[in-house]
């Protein structure tokens, strides 16, 4: 092949692609923006530019499955797409719930269109779409929900809507029973899309208490609700009314979950507890996807001031439910599970395939195989002994330690130089 023939050439690194079988030293070669080929050896002369990545990991672009970047719109949950995106060594990030069919409209054109990270979402029940809701949960009730109203919106927008997002938790359990998350499976089956169900406190409860409600029987009573394909969040939750009940056990009902079709995504962010997680994997409740979960409260910005108008209340980052900001990324949450035993080759589908599989797009996404669009993720691959917190303030050491290089996006280079990405902490 002539000089020209490629115009850039990965040389040297460990490709993983789980869905193409491939583990090894390769060469990954990309023209026109797609995946020219991938092979031992390609010749250096063959392409215009070569960027040696030997002992470095080349794996598909990864796919954020769980972020907030509906930025102002959302109050302080949405952070700017690209620096969740890109600019972390992510390729795609889904925003969980951030637009509803009736601000859909604006996420397309400010958020979508603009970003250079590829931008699905999975649209909110509720139509106020995802709103701080913690502190204006009464948007959150049955009347907020308009079914027909999301089907349309789902129906019509399938190339960016790629499911539905709801929440069984006991603060809108104490408010209004099971009838939100019953439209919002009713939502998800008409339009044909999985639901997503973020489990775990959020909102809080109402000043009259539980109201008679039982944190630990939402599970069982939420589940007859889904289908596979269907999603259930935060298994490490801290906060109660998920996967571990009061006394300190796997619910009963989350293995025949899973047997039955159901996917676990870690959504780690605010809802991550190494504790709890000790506890989880051991009982067989083993992630399917890796969604980060990072938004304004759980992530520290450096230099990034709070949104100009933003309520006065909303400034104190001590009246909200996700105490704990730290700098995060996707790398570190895939270095969380390999701290806890997981292994890379068992992590790394759950930023690639699987998440490719959730969004129904595994002919297009999370994969290095020839012609497809060029979205590769670089990571460093450290090792020593370094320090990780959860959100509990628990510290565990690791002697392995993932890092975003850079990533392709449809070809094109960005550097992972966002500001939130973490320093590498020393033991």
């Amino acid at each position: 092949m002539e000089a020209s023939g490629y115009d850039l050439l990965l040389k040297g690194g460990r490709v993983i692609c789980p869905a193409s079988g491939i583990d090894g030293q390769r060469d990954v070669a990309v023209k026109d923006g797609r995946i020219a080929a991938v092979e031992a050896t390609i010749l250096p002369s063959s392409a215009r530019q070569v960027i040696d990545v030997s002992g470095k990991l080349v794996l598909p672009g990864m796919i954020d499955t769980h972020g907030h970047v509906y930025q102002y719109v959302t109050g302080r949950f949405g952070l700017p797409p690209d620096m969740v995106g890109v600019h972390s060594g992510v390729t795609t990030v889904v925003d969980q719930g951030g637009p509803s069919c009736m601000t859909l409209p604006g996420f397309r054109k400010f958020i979508v269109e603009p970003s250079k990270t590829r931008v699905l979402a999975f649209l909110s029940a509720y139509l106020v779409g995802g709103l701080e809701g913690h502190f204006y949960p009464n948007l959150y009730s049955p009347e907020g929900v308009d079914v027909e109203a999301s089907v349309r919106s789902a129906r019509a927008n399938k190339d960016i809507v790629r499911g539905i997002k709801g929440h069984a938790e006991i603060g809108g359990f104490a408010r209004w029973g099971i009838k939100v998350m019953e439209l919002a499976a009713e939502i998800s089956r008409r339009s044909d899309l999985p639901l997503y169900v973020h489990f775990g406190q959020l909102w809080g409860l109402p000043e009259s208490g539980v109201n008679g409600e039982d944190a630990d029987t939402i599970l069982e009573r939420v589940i007859p609700l889904l289908r596979p394909g269907d999603v259930l969040a935060h298994p490490f939750t801290r906060h109660p009314g998920a996967f571990i009940n009061e006394k300190g056990e796997v619910h009963h009902v989350i293995r025949a979950a899973m047997d039955a079709g159901l996917k676990i995504d870690v959504g780690h962010g605010s809802h991550f507890s190494y504790r709890v997680a000790k506890l989880a994997l051991p009982a067989g409740v083993i992630p399917y996807t890796l969604g980060a979960d990072m938004h304004g409260y759980n992530t520290e910005i450096p230099e990034v001031p709070v949104p100009a108008g933003t309520p006065e209340e909303h400034h104190d980052d001590e009246n909200h439910p996700f105490k704990g900001q730290a700098r995060f990324s996707l790398t570190q949450a895939m270095t969380s599970m390999m701290t806890l035993g997981l292994s890379l080759e068992e992590v790394v589908p759950m930023v690639t395939s699987h998440p490719a599989e959730m969004l129904g797009r595994s002919d297009d996404l999370g994969s290095l195989a020839a012609g497809r669009i060029a979205d590769v993720s670089v990571l460093h691959d450290d090792r020593g002994r370094f320090v990780l917190r959860d959100n509990e303030d628990m510290r565990i050491t690791t002697e392995r330690l993932l890092r975003p290089a850079f990533c392709l996006r449809a070809g094109e280079r960005f550097e992972a130089d966002a500001p939130i990405l973490p320093a590498a902490i020393a033991a």
